[in-house]
């Protein structure tokens, strides 16, 4: 036994942990070689002196001693030792004869670099969580269509203009109405202006909780409100550095944040939810709102000086009921893309494309879309035809109103009615739908037959002129065609 303790130095010196020995009163009696390495403290410095007074000097911060002695029983603690190493303490009790405590014997270990591999993980997964959200914005990019479908004159010209303004880096407004596709031209915007390889960020202001919308938009320090990250957060104008920054919905932004985000349109700086000084930050920002923002203006719902900025350069998207010609050829894409989403063998009927031209379209072509995919998913046919349609839009399949009778003074061969009914069919057909080779397909007849049976019941007949097409050989304003085929001018 006296050998043991001769040489119980050199047993403790064995130990992988630190070994910190003191007695009831917390008085330093020995330390091993593992806890001098882990610590950077010196036994020479250490023996002989208090643990209380050592804390008190801010060697290390934490003591486990007065708690075992007190209870009894072991205790653990987490240490941090001149500020610099952070070691976790695992104290036990020795017990006398009489079962009080004489000696405190606390093992150490050095957790500095656990500590480090936590913060190392929490950030990773910060930068994780970042670009998750960087990537499902790109998926949802890549998903949109990016190029519009039209062929009418006024979304060519729309188009045109807003090509030209993408070039620069002014701020764009969109206006119009719900499902015009504001979001596939701030994509085609973006495509065409120098920060098109990098990213494309689209917030939909009235989908945030308002809660959130700030720390959304702005983004965090540490400790900025309860539950948020350790090392804080950035928010979507940090993210999109570069880039571009679409706010869909801009009318629907609080006032309170109208004025951070006047910050950000005139000064490129956005300030994060309890930081004091700010960032600077490279984004062009596209907005888009169905709402009247000069009435809002006026009604104080909208801030004047947030509104002048935004109207740098101004794009009123027209409705799908103001542009028809659109109206076939986005049908014909979606019933492609969805086809070949779902390995349909489908098409639309000319009839059909008539019907859908006649449509209102309240909801735009998102409405059209969602209406062409339904059609797809739940259709039995290889053909949509009219019969397919809701009653709201069957009705316009419909060639001509129902003929009403004239009342007969005196008698009339059944043949000269049935031609003056079949004629006004055809000129109704005919301004309906402005074509004789879409009436003849909704028909089921010739072109050649159409012209001869307008000829036969209205011999005579003469050009009134040039049509829209540039022919000279037409009906009268009465509802007459000319040699392409085209329904002539009405005024």
């Amino acid at each position: 036994m006296e050998k043991i303790l001769q040489h119980f130095k050199s047993i403790i010196d064995i130990f992988s942990d630190g070994i910190y020995i003191s007695d009831r009163d917390g008085t330093t009696l020995l330390v091993n070689r593992m806890y001098e390495q882990l610590t950077g403290l010196r036994q020479q410095d250490l023996r002989g002196r208090n643990v209380t007074t050592l804390v008190e000097e801010g060697v290390f911060d934490r003591i486990v001693n007065p708690e075992i002695v007190r209870s009894r029983r072991p205790s653990t603690s987490v240490q941090n030792v001149r500020g610099e190493k952070k070691i976790i303490l695992r104290g036990y009790p020795v017990l006398d004869e009489t079962g009080e405590v004489c000696l405190v014997v606390t093992f150490a270990r050095d957790i500095t670099m656990i500590t480090q591999f936590r913060d190392q993980i929490a950030q990773q997964k910060q930068l994780i969580d970042e670009f998750h959200e960087r990537l499902e914005s790109m998926i949802q990019t890549s998903a949109s269509p990016t190029h519009p479908i039209f062929c009418s004159e006024a979304m060519r010209s729309l188009v045109a203009r807003l090509q030209r303004v993408a070039g620069t880096d002014a701020t764009l407004l969109l206006l119009g109405e719900t499902g015009v596709g504001k979001d596939v031209l701030a994509r085609l915007a973006h495509e065409h202006s120098p920060r098109s390889e990098r990213m494309f960020l689209k917030v939909d202001c009235g989908s945030i909780a308002p809660n959130l919308i700030e720390s959304e938009l702005f983004g965090y320090v540490p400790g900025a409100f309860s539950g948020a990250n350790a090392k804080g957060k950035a928010g979507y104008f940090e993210m999109a550095e570069g880039g571009t920054v679409f706010l869909d919905e801009i009318g629907e932004l609080p006032l309170s944040m109208q004025t951070k985000l006047l910050r950000v349109l005139q000064d490129q700086e956005v300030t994060r939810v309890g930081a004091t000084q700010p960032r600077k930050v490279d984004v062009r920002i596209i907005a888009a709102t169905n709402r009247d923002l000069g009435d809002d203006v006026r009604t104080g719902k909208f801030r004047s000086d947030l509104f002048y900025r935004l109207s740098v350069a101004v794009l009123q998207i027209p409705p799908l009921r103001e542009r028809r010609e659109d109206i076939a050829p986005l049908a014909r894409h979606f019933l492609e893309r969805y086809a070949s989403k779902y390995r349909r063998s489908m098409e639309i009927a000319e009839s059909t494309l008539d019907a859908l031209e006649s449509y209102g379209w309240p909801g735009n072509v998102r409405e059209m879309q969602n209406f062409i995919q339904g059609m797809v998913v739940t259709g039995d046919r290889p053909t949509i035809t009219c019969a397919d349609l809701p009653p709201h839009m069957a009705e316009a399949c419909r060639p001509g109103q129902a003929y009403t009778m004239p009342e007969m003074q005196e008698p009339r061969a059944l043949r000269e009615i049935m031609d003056e009914i079949e004629r006004e069919i055809l000129e109704r057909a005919i301004t309906r739908h402005g074509s004789v080779n879409k009436v003849a397909r909704l028909f089921k007849v010739s072109r050649t037959t159409i012209f001869r049976k307008l000829r036969e019941q209205s011999p005579g007949s003469e050009p009134d002129g040039q049509d829209e097409t540039g022919g000279t050989d037409g009906i009268n304003k009465a509802g007459g065609i000319n040699k392409t085929g085209e329904a002539g001018k009405t005024g």
